[in-house]
């Protein structure tokens, strides 16, 4: 009776989904070799080196940049997953045990993807360090805010800064681990993942009727993918390049506490504004596939 209560708990749920996600071929960026690719074509080689071995903010790119670099990105990974969101639609009824959990997966692992690649462009430290295929607990919580930032969550919007304050401060080149494992940070990450979980049983659901029938499911699957993924994706992107982190021109004042409360116990979950502007899906730039 416990095990299937752990399995039907929407936090549990959500961890499950994301450690399954995270283990996907292709799933985890490179930082090194991602942030030399993206910024190829935009920084001299000397920007290109600093930015890898500290950070782009070190290296003195500036956010207006970093924005282009990665709308480009964002632009490559919406295309991607929208057409491979549209093939597994393809199947039918039939098909349905095996294709709506691998289209959550295969969701999830794109949002990890752009979610890796947001975070190196402005200055957050490599998240996949580990060739293995565990997750660190301080790992699984960043991210969990961040898909929390992705879906409009208010708490997980002050939580990321948090950490991106603590980070700033204390020009760490690794995440608060007890911050986000039994700090201030971890009752946000446990309420998120309850809150995430939640929502990808709806839009799971969604998916599975629109798999249904075939061809007509698969545009309605590659419509979904295209009208959610794009906004969160943009969502994270604005949340993540508004912090002091990102900034180069931003001097860290020392001798302050960076620990603290987080939000107030009151704090709801409100859906953010969906729509974003400049939100261009014509064309994807060129990128190196393997990223």
């Amino acid at each position: 009776m416990k095990q299937g209560k752990e399995v039907e708990n929407p936090e549990s749920r959500f961890f499950a989904v994301l450690l399954a996600a995270a283990k996907l071929p292709g799933v985890r960026i490179n930082r090194e070799a991602y942030l030399r690719s993206a910024l190829a074509r935009h920084c001299s080689e000397e920007e290109i080196r600093r930015a890898i071995e500290e950070t782009p903010a070190a290296a003195g790119i500036t956010v207006e940049l970093l924005d282009k670099v990665a709308n480009e990105s964002i632009r490559y990974e919406t295309a991607k997953v929208s057409a491979l969101s549209a093939a597994a639609g393809m199947p039918g009824i039939f098909a349905l045990p095996a294709t709506v959990p691998a289209d959550l997966a295969q969701y999830v692992g794109h949002m990890l993807r752009i979610a890796q690649k947001l975070a190196y462009l402005y200055s957050w430290p490599d998240l996949f360090a580990d060739e293995g295929e565990g997750v660190d607990d301080a790992t699984m919580g960043v991210l969990t805010l961040f898909f929390g930032v992705m879906f409009g969550t208010q708490s997980a919007n002050a939580a990321v800064g948090k950490v991106a304050g603590m980070m700033s401060k204390q020009v760490a080149k690794k995440l608060p681990q007890k911050a986000l494992t039994k700090g201030v940070i971890y009752p946000i990450v446990k309420k998120s993942a309850a809150y995430l979980g939640f929502q990808m049983t709806k839009q799971s659901f969604a998916k599975g009727v629109s798999k249904a029938i075939p061809v007509i499911g698969a545009v309605v699957s590659g419509g979904l993918t295209l009208s959610t993924y794009l906004p969160m994706a943009k969502r994270l992107k604005k949340h993540l390049a508004g912090l002091p982190l990102a900034d180069p021109s931003h001097q860290a004042p020392e001798g302050d506490v960076v620990d603290g409360e987080v939000v107030d116990e009151h704090e709801t979950f409100a859906p953010a504004d969906a729509e974003l502007h400049d939100a261009d899906t014509t064309a994807v730039k060129l990128e190196d596939p393997r990223l």
